[in-house]
């Protein structure tokens, strides 16, 4: 008897030794097609990291005037590696969903997107876009602190449900362990990553059906120009695309020996500057700033760009006629000019055209005025249309997303820069970044799609003359030209900060999706 139990215990043990092994590891036995794993074996791979459920919460804001109701979805969504089942990355979002809105069918989708790259989004989502904003003073300057958040009038959330998308090393997106995140800091790893967000997010919010439309502001507009092909490849065919502050071709702003095209391209925006703060010549001054940027775009593209074609071979009466207009339209003294060989940079632009009054001009809007430590020096200390924005804009997101949104972090919020950790690689093997082929791939295999292209007239960042050349470039049919609608507004970058032209803003896009989902 006492045997007997002994070889029960024996067996009983044996049995629970097996069932407390992982399959693939129990001896002789586990899941079909597996084998016991030897001693020294790599290890299995690792286990998908668990999701955190999103914050949803229901609001309602004041928008054209009408009161919305609406629900935010504020969270994560993982990035995995189908190779390894691996998540390498966390993007967070924000998205808004009007209720009682109807059919979700017929109810617009809009995926939105900042640039840097290395900035989040909250710029278009609390400067425009979404239903609250960051109040700033009427002509987009900013306010004394502590900033608030008010009722966006101008909200688009009235025509579109909105998905607010930081980009990984932006906002509260990271990568998941450091050697995944060189994977997305390229131009295509971007482009690519994205991508997959938004296949996971109408999968998972069922949301196929809907229009679907992007945009984007300055590098923003890099990325959805290269997202609008790649998508459609991937049979995701998009009602429209907004671009804010374009820059898809980085050869028309990146200013370098033996590249001659920036100069040519931001100089209306140089006399759109001189205009603003009264430094144009006389016969200029006192005209309308559209009559005078037609003769300023004329001026560059009729007579400046040719002469730098054949620069040290003009005559000396060809090289004075050239000079005394280009300081008249450009508010500098010709011996600076002449100084410069003709060929004014950005920063030497900002620091001299109101060096006597000792202030500099803004970059992102040369409305904006800077106080340097002093009136030397050739660029500025720093950008006064930057420092306006940043603090109001950091101060109020991170206030909103945990008090009324909810969402609870100690992470940092990335508003600009700090969590790219590594060059980002732009993906040439020669020349300049360029996704503007991509956007014109997109409308010649999708006829449908329709471009909006929003430029500000004091944008020295992102100037309208290149954004409008870089759209000249694409070699469209006259038929798909058609699908491309521009606006311009007398701001800067963002030019929806100035109160005027946020709600032209406003009344342009309504056009825009109105026309992109008529049949």
């Amino acid at each position: 008897m006492v045997r007997s139990l002994k070889l029960l215990i024996v067996v009983l043990l044996s049995a629970a030794t097996i069932i407390a092994q992982p399959p693939g590891q129990r001896g002789g036995g586990g899941q079909p097609g597996q084998s016991p794993t030897p001693s020294g074996s790599p290890r299995a791979a690792e286990p998908k990291i668990a999701e955190e459920p999103p914050v949803v919460t229901k609001h309602s804001a004041r928008v054209g005037g009408k009161q919305l109701n609406y629900t935010v979805t504020t969270g994560y969504l993982p990035l995995d590696n189908e190779a390894t089942g691996q998540t390498e990355a966390k993007i967070f979002f924000m998205a808004y969903t009007l209720d009682n809105a109807g059919d979700q069918k017929q109810r617009p989708l809009m995926f939105s997107f900042n640039g840097g790259p290395g900035s989040a989004s909250v710029w278009l989502h609390l400067g425009a876009l979404g239903p609250k904003r960051a109040k700033m003073l009427d002509d987009g300057t900013m306010p004394p602190p502590p900033y608030e958040l008010v009722d966006n009038n101008d909200s688009w959330l009235d025509m579109t449900d909105l998905v607010f998308v930081d980009t990984v090393g932006t906002g509260y997106s990271r990568a998941t362990k450091p050697e995944f995140a060189s994977k997305f800091f390229s131009v295509n790893g971007d482009i690519r990553s994205v991508g997959d967000f938004i296949r996971l997010y109408l999968t998972r919010y069922e949301r196929w059906s809907s229009p679907l439309f992007l945009v984007g502001e300055s590098y923003g507009t890099a990325r959805v120009s290269g997202l609008s092909n790649h998508l459609f490849e991937r049979g995701i065919g998009l009602n429209g695309v907004a671009l804010v502050s374009m820059v898809t071709n980085f050869q028309s702003i990146r200013f370098a020996n033996n590249n001659d095209l920036p100069l040519v391209l931001i100089f209306p925006s140089y006399t759109a500057t001189a205009w603003y703060h009264k430094k144009l010549a006389p016969e200029y001054q006192n005209r309308p700033l559209k009559d005078v940027l037609r003769e300023s775009e004329d001026f560059a593209t009729n007579q400046l760009a040719p002469a730098f074609l054949k620069f040290d071979r003009l005559t000396a009466q060809e090289r004075e006629a050239l000079l005394t207009k280009f300081s008249a339209l450009s508010g500098l003294p010709k011996n600076f000019v002449k100084n410069q060989n003709f060929r004014v940079e950005l920063g030497e632009f900002n620091k001299e055209l109101l060096r006597e009054r000792d202030r500099t001009t803004g970059r992102l809007d040369s409305r904006f005025l800077g106080f340097d430590r002093d009136s030397g020096g050739s660029s500025p200390d720093f950008d006064p249309s930057m420092t306006a924005i940043r603090p109001p804009y950091t101060a109020t997101f991170n206030d909103y997303v945990r008090r009324e949104l909810g969402f609870k972090s100690d992470l940092e919020y990335y508003i600009l820069g700090g969590g790219i950790t590594s060059p980002w690689n732009y993906n040439i093997s020669h020349g300049y970044a360029d996704t503007t082929g991509d956007l014109s791939q997109a409308m010649r295999k999708n006829p449908y799609m329709k471009v909006f292209l929003a430029s500000g007239y004091y944008d020295l960042a992102t100037p309208y003359f290149a954004a409008d050349y870089t759209m000249s470039s694409m070699q469209l049919d006259p038929e798909l030209r058609k699908n491309i609608s521009t606006a311009y507004y007398e701001a800067g970058h963002m030019m929806y900060i100035e109160k005027t032209s946020l709600k032209k803003l406003k009344d342009d896009i309504s056009v825009f999706i109105r026309n992109s989902t008529s049949r």
